[in-house]
C-alpha cells in the first residue's frame, strides 16, 4: 500500500510539473508580475513632503504613475503642512528613521547634512539621476562643500505680485521695472490714504527680504563660511527695519497681529482686496491667482541695484536619507520627478520652474496664463540677478526665528531698531559661531 501511494504521489508531481512548463499563454505565467519575471526585488520607499492640498493630490498621482511603471516599487506617502512637517521630521531624524525620500528646505539642509542624516547624491548623478539636461548652477543649489545633499525641485525668484485694478486706486497703471525703495514708500503712503495696504511687509519672512536688501548693498545675511553675519554695519539693519516699522505705523503694510490672522490664501489681503500686492516667491503666484480669480501681475523687487539683490533660488530640494536601505531606488524616483515629462505635466511648476529645458518646453502649451507668467518672470529674473549664496548655514533656523522676533518687536514699537540691531547681532553670532571648525 505504501509503495502504491509513493508511486501515485510521484505521478501527480510529474504531471503537475509538466503542466507548469507548458506554453507561455498559460494562466500561471500570465499572472506573474514584471518584478517576478525580471527577478527585481520588491522595494518599499517612504516619501515625505509638505504643501497644500493641491500639491498632495498631484504628488499622489505621480506616485501612482511611477508604481505602474515600476511594479516592484511601493512608495508610502507622508505629507503635512509646513509647521507639522518639521515637527514630525525632527523626531524621525533623532531615531534614525527618516523617510527614504525627503522634500528638504534650504533652511534645514545644512543642519541635517551636518548630522550625517542626508546622503550625498553625487554617486547617482549620471546614473540613476540623469543630469545631462541640468545646468551646473541648478545642480549646485543643493551643494555643500563638495557634496550634493539635495537636488533642486525647480527654481524660484522673489518679486512683487500685485492687483493692477487696485493699483489704479492710487493713480498708477503699473509698477515700473526700475522702481526703488523710495517709490515703494511713496506708494505705501498713497495706499494707506486709499484704505489699502501696499503689501504684507517683511514681517512674515524677514530673513528672505532683509537678505535681498543686504544683497543690493553687496552684503548678505550670513558670511560665506556661515560662522557670523554677512554684514558689519548695523546701520543696514536699522534703515531696513525702521522703514518697516514706519510703514506699519502708517498702516501702509500689515501689522504682525494682522499677518498672524492670515491662515490661508482665502484670508490673504490681496485675495480680499485689502492689499494692492504682496512680496513672495514666484511659485506662490499660481495659488494666489487661482484663489483671487482675477488678473494679477508680477514685477521685480525695489532697487536700486535690484540685479545685485535678486537671485534664482531652489524652491526646495529632493534629498535621500542616509538611513535609507534603498538609496539607488530613491534616486530613480527623484530622477522621475525631475526629468519625466508626464510627471511634470501634473506638477506644472508648483515646486519651481523645472531645471530641464526639455521639460520646460514640453510644459509651455499646457500652462495657464498664471503659470506662463511665473515661467516668464523666472526667465526675466535669470537675466536680472546675481549668483545665489547657497544653502543657509547650520543654526539658520534659530537665527530666522530670532530675526522674526525682533522684526515683530520693532513693528510693535516695543524695541528700537538700533537696540534690536545690536541684540540681534550678539545673539545671532553666538549661534553661528558654533560652526567654527
Amino acid at each position: 500500500m505504501k509503495k502504491f501511494l509513493v508511486l501515485l504521489f510521484s505521478f501527480v508531481l510529474v504531471f503537475s510539473l509538466a503542466a507548469c512548463s507548458g506554453s507561455s499563454s498559460s494562466s500561471g505565467d500570465e499572472s506573474k508580475t514584471k518584478d517576478e519575471k525580471s527577478g527585481d526585488e520588491q522595494v518599499t520607499l517612504r516619501m515625505a513632503w509638505w504643501g497644500s492640498q493641491p500639491r498632495h493630490d498631484y504628488t499622489l498621482k505621480i506616485i501612482e504613475m511611477y508604481e505602474k511603471e515600476h511594479p516592484n516599487v511601493k512608495i508610502e506617502p507622508e505629507y503635512a503642512s509646513w509647521d507639522d512637517y518639521w515637527k514630525k521630521l525632527a523626531p524621525q531624524a533623532a531615531a534614525n528613521e527618516l523617510p527614504d525620500i525627503i522634500q528638504m528646505d534650504l533652511s534645514y539642509v545644512s543642519q541635517y547634512s551636518n548630522n550625517n542624516q542626508l546622503a550625498d547624491l553625487k554617486p547617482f548623478f549620471g546614473k540613476e539621476i540623469n543630469t545631462s539636461d541640468l545646468s551646473e548652477n541648478f545642480l549646485d543649489g543643493g551643494k555643500l562643500d563638495d557634496k550634493y545633499y539635495g537636488l533642486s525641485t525647480g527654481v524660484n525668484a522673489i518679486g512683487y505680485q500685485y492687483d493692477p485694478a487696485l493699483l489704479k486706486k492710487i493713480g498708477m497703471d503699473k509698477v515700473p521695472e526700475n522702481w526703488t525703495w523710495d517709490d515703494y514708500q511713496e506708494m505705501g503712503k498713497k495706499a494707506s490714504e486709499a484704505g489699502l495696504y501696499i503689501d504684507n511687509g517683511p514681517g512674515t519672512a524677514p530673513d528672505v527680504f532683509f537678505n535681498y536688501y543686504l544683497r543690493t548693498q553687496g552684503k548678505s545675511l550670513y558670511s560665506k563660511d556661515g560662522t557670523q553675519l554677512g554684514y558689519k554695519d548695523d546701520k543696514l539693519f536699522v534703515n531696513y527695519f525702521k522703514m518697516y516699522a514706519d510703514m506699519v505705523k502708517d498702516k501702509a503694510i500689515q501689522s504682525p497681529d494682522a499677518a498672524a490672522q492670515v491662515k490661508g490664501l482665502e484670508d490673504d489681503p490681496v485675495v480680499k482686496q485689502n492689499s494692492i500686492g504682496i512680496f513672495q516667491w514666484s511659485n506662490q503666484f499660481i495659488g494666489i491667482q487661482q484663489v483671487a480669480n482675477r488678473p494679477l501681475e508680477m514685477i521685480g523687487m525695489p532697487g536700486p541695484d535690484g540685479d545685485k539683490g535678486l537671485f534664482l533660488k531652489p524652491s526646495m530640494l529632493w534629498s535621500i536619507s542616509n538611513n535609507s536601505k534603498n538609496k539607488a531606488e530613491a534616486a530613480k524616483f527623484i530622477d522621475f520627478m525631475t526629468n519625466n515629462i508626464e510627471a511634470n505635466k501634473l506638477m506644472l511648476g508648483d515646486r519651481g520652474v523645472p531645471g530641464s529645458p526639455k521639460v520646460q518646453e514640453a510644459l509651455k502649451p499646457l500652462l495657464s496664463p498664471a503659470q506662463q507668467q511665473v515661467f516668464n518672470y523666472v526667465a526675466w529674473a535669470g537675466e536680472h540677478s546675481s549668483a545665489y549664496n547657497g544653502p543657509d548655514p547650520i543654526g539658520s533656523g534659530e537665527v530666522i526665528n530670532l530675526l522674526k522676533g525682533f522684526a515683530d518687536q520693532i513693528a510693535y514699537g516695543t524695541t528700537k531698531p538700533e537696540d534690536a540691531a545690536k541684540q540681534f547681532r550678539q545673539q545671532a553670532e553666538s549661534i553661528l559661531s558654533q560652526n567654527k571648525k
